[in-house]
């Protein structure tokens, strides 16, 4: 089991919720796994990390929140190639176009996509999401 971390950014706590619930996932499989919002991490010290588990929620014309994650994760994007990936978000329009374009500039930095799809949740996550973050959390920490 290699370094695993979770790192996030959330503008009303959507994102958050679903950070959380993933990290409580993820403990129980690897209680090392580290936990930070994206203004903790730098993109280099988060590339040391083998598994990442990243999550931004959809933003303006459904894509990544543009003054810190977007930057963030295009520092990151040359540098995962051959780690484990899982990515998260919530939106509230839209049909999960950010999502996918992030899946595919994931796979194309040549990283394994976690589940192969990222996890969406419209607006705050039920608990069926967040069922399914714990059960994310679980699954990216075992890779």
């Amino acid at each position: 089991m290699g370094k695993t971390a979770i790192v996030y950014w959330s503008g009303t706590g959507n994102t958050a919720a679903m950070a959380e619930a993933i990290w409580e996932g993820a403990k129980e499989v690897n209680p090392e796994t580290a936990y930070f919002t994206v203004s903790e991490l730098s993109a280099s010290d988060a590339a040391g990390y083998d598994t990442l588990i990243l999550g931004c929620p959809a933003m303006g014309a459904e894509v990544l929140e543009e003054n810190e994650f977007e930057p963030f994760f295009a520092e990151l994007e040359s540098q995962i190639g051959g780690k484990n990936v899982a990515l998260f978000g919530s939106y509230g329009w839209g049909d999960g176009e950010w999502m996918r374009n992030w899946e595919g500039r994931v796979t194309a930095s040549g990283a394994t996509l976690i589940g192969g799809a990222g996890l969406m949740a419209n607006e705050m996550p039920d608990d069926t999401a967040l069922a399914a973050c714990r059960a994310l959390g679980k699954q990216a920490a075992a890779s």
